[in-house]
Formats: C-alpha cells, structure tokens, sequence
C-alpha cells in the first residue's frame, strides 16, 4: 500500500470509529428494545469493510463490540448481563463469554460484508447493489450471531431474566431476529449505498 493511499485509509478508519463513539455518546447507536437492544452501529463497519478491506471491517466491529461492552456496564439493562462481564442483573451475573457475544460477532460483520461486496462487485459494475447486498449480510450476521450466541451461551440465564421458560426461548429470539433484524437489514441496504458511493469518490477507493 502505496503511503497515499494509506493515509486515507488511516484517516477514513479514524473518522468511521469516531462516528460509532459519537453514536454511543449521544444514545443514537444502541437503541433499547423489550429483550435487547437494536443496533445502528453496523453501519460504519460494514461502510468500512467494503470501502477499506475485512482488516479495517474487523478492527471496525471490535470497537462496536467494545462500545457495546462499554455501553451494557454503564447503562445496564436487565439483558446487559450477556454484553458485559462486569454486570448482575438480579440473579444472573456476566462473565467472559459475555466478551464473546459483544465482539466476536461484530468483527464477524466486517468479514462477511467484505466478502459479499467482493462477490456481488464482480458483476455489478455501479457498486451501489453490491453496497446493499453487503449492508444486508453484515447486519443479518451481526443479529443472528449475536442472538445465537445468546441461546447457546447464556440461554437459561436470559431466558429467567427475560421471565420465559427455556422451552420457549428458542421462539422468542426468532421473533428478535425477525423483529429487529429485517429493520436493520433494510436500513443497512439503504444506508450503506448512500454513503460508501460518495466516500468511494471523494476518497478516490477503487476497489474491485
């Protein structure tokens, strides 16, 4: 990487990671929902990872993850136990692999996204469907690795902190994944396009 090319990298990465701590800040990136909370700041990973490569798309979702982390310990909801190690909601307390449901999956995002825009960029010469394609597939990863992991780590405690038996939680994340994920999904299709085009331009990247 030519040093050009690399300062603009850098200061894009820069700016993309200041958007999520500004988002965080002011209460926009995380919005509280019955049983989770949905997510906005998807959006800059995979605006990073299809724009700068799955490197910056990996670094990207591990400050979401740690933002999330941040946020569940400091604002603390009665599910944050599953976000953060240093929480206890009522009975249930977190611990290390709360860390893995709060970063892993977000670093998954940068990869996936990549990925899809790399394929679906080899036949869409405009980029913006390969920009949409990609926002859906990071941010379906984002949901349902997120609520996966939840079940399968953490699936009895969240389900008594939820007040549902264990029986039912399997049904109760699929309508979390339905409920939250499709907004989420569509709002990253429309999103992603209409900012990684301008940036594409202004930055001068040509990925292909």
């Amino acid at each position: 990487m030519n040093t050009g090319k690399k300062t603009k990298t850098l200061t894009l990465l820069g700016v993309l990671i200041a958007i999520q701590v500004v988002m965080t800040m002011l209460n926009i990136g995380l919005i509280p929902l019955p049983g989770i909370k949905a997510t906005a700041l998807h959006i800059p990973v995979i605006i990073g990872a299809v724009l700068l490569g799955r490197t910056e798309g990996i670094i990207l979702g591990a400050s979401m993850g740690i933002l999330s982390v941040i946020t569940n310990t400091m604002q603390p909801s009665l599910t944050s136990f599953v976000f953060s190690p240093f929480v206890t909601c009522g009975d249930q307390t977190g611990n290390w692999l709360s860390l893995v449901i709060a970063i892993v999956p977000r670093m998954l995002i940068g990869l996936t996204a990549y990925y899809t825009y790399q394929l679906v960029s080899r036949k869409d010469k405009s980029k913006v469907l390969a920009y949409s394609v990609a926002g859906i597939v990071g941010s379906l990863t984002n949901t349902i690795f997120v609520m996966g992991g939840i079940y399968l780590l953490f699936g009895q405690q969240y389900a008594a902190a939820t007040n549902h038996a264990f029986g039912e939680l399997l049904s109760v994340i699929m309508v979390i994944i339905v409920t939250n994920g499709i907004p989420e999904a569509i709002t990253a299709a429309l999103l992603v396009p209409a900012v990684s085009k301008p940036l594409s331009m202004i930055f001068r990247f040509n990925r292909k």
